[in-house]
């Protein structure tokens, strides 16, 4: 029995929750498939899969053993890596998860340089505002913009990103301009639906830090729809610059609260462990990092100067 087939046809299963999926990646009948996964359980003793006439999922065991399969399996293709032309090229398949807001600024017309240097190399790019699991979900890489990266993952920063509060002119005309924190709460807020911190925006300056609870108006898991409801005269809205950075230069958004920041986020590549990182993702995280690490540096043009403010509470 060819235990690496075997462990190979296992992962695709599990990467696709379906023996008819994995068997098209694979270029492979359904039912040899399933001979492959049934060997590897008769040979193991244990159950490996729950399986549906729709679907198929890993055990409390299976799961276990399919971890250390995607371990296996990616030391194994590094190693192989190693010895092929001196690594000098990234070979099979990439698959990517990135936010929808930063993959559509950004990762088109990046993937398409990177692609230029690397043909040989298939990629599978997936957008989605999701917290999806990167190791159940099959990704080799997923891209996130966070505080706090997730313990289980291999973490590499990619860049720093800050984030700004910003409202229409119109907005500001109409509301007032807040001065401090607290005045937030007397005003309509755009709150992004993934925070770690919730409705709460935590903002920091020479008087401390300060947890604002928010009375969002609107709440979504996408930062160019906020930008673009913000762009309205809505509300105030605290996103990333990269979102905001063009309408704060043309001035249809005002940047407010100067002397108070957010805690800055950070683009992060995020993979499972394992003793070797893939030749084909160590290149592609190091082609983001040179791309991209010097992006986000350079300040925003200068804001009008405020006008006038609420009256504290």
């Amino acid at each position: 029995m060819d235990k690496l087939t075997n462990m190979k046809a296992f992962t695709r299963v599990v990467n696709h929750g379906s023996f008819s999926e994995a068997a098209r990646e694979l270029r492979l009948s359904r039912s040899a498939v399933s001979k492959y996964v049934i060997d590897l359980e008769i040979e193991l003793g244990v159950q490996l899969l729950n399986r549906t006439t729709q679907s198929a999922t890993p055990t409390e065991v299976g799961h276990r053993y399919y971890e250390r399969c995607l371990a296996i399996l990616a030391e194994i293709e590094d190693a192989e890596t190693s010895v092929s032309q001196f690594q000098v090229e990234a070979r099979g398949l990439l698959r990517v998860n990135a936010p929808m807001s930063f993959g559509t600024m950004f990762l088109g017309r990046l993937m398409g340089q990177f692609m230029a240097h690397h043909p040989d190399l298939q990629i599978e790019l997936v957008l989605s505002d999701q917290q999806l699991d990167t190791v159940q979900e099959g990704f080799d890489v997923t891209i996130r913009l966070t505080e706090t990266p997730p313990p289980n993952l291999v973490t590499r920063e990619i860049a720093p990103i800050p984030r700004v509060i910003c409202a229409s002119p119109d907005y500001l005309k109409q509301a007032g301009i807040p001065q401090h924190p607290r005045d937030l709460r007397n005003h309509a807020c755009l709150n992004y639906g993934y925070l770690a911190t919730g409705s709460q925006w935590k903002l920091t300056g020479k008087d401390g830090d300060h947890w604002v609870p928010v009375a969002w108006c609107l709440c979504s898991n996408n930062g160019e729809v906020l930008r673009d409801v913000a762009l309205e005269g809505r509300g105030i809205v605290l996103l990333p610059t990269f979102i905001v950075e063009s309408s704060l230069r043309d001035g249809t958004l005002q940047e407010v609260l100067n002397d108070y920041s957010a805690p800055e986020m950070s683009i992060h590549a995020l993979f499972p462990p394992a003793r070797y990182t893939p030749y084909k993702l160590r290149v592609f995280i190091d082609f983001l990092v040179e791309a991209l690490s010097e992006r986000f540096v350079p300040p925003l043009a200068p804001q009008p100067p405020q006008q006038r403010a609420n009256k504290d509470p």
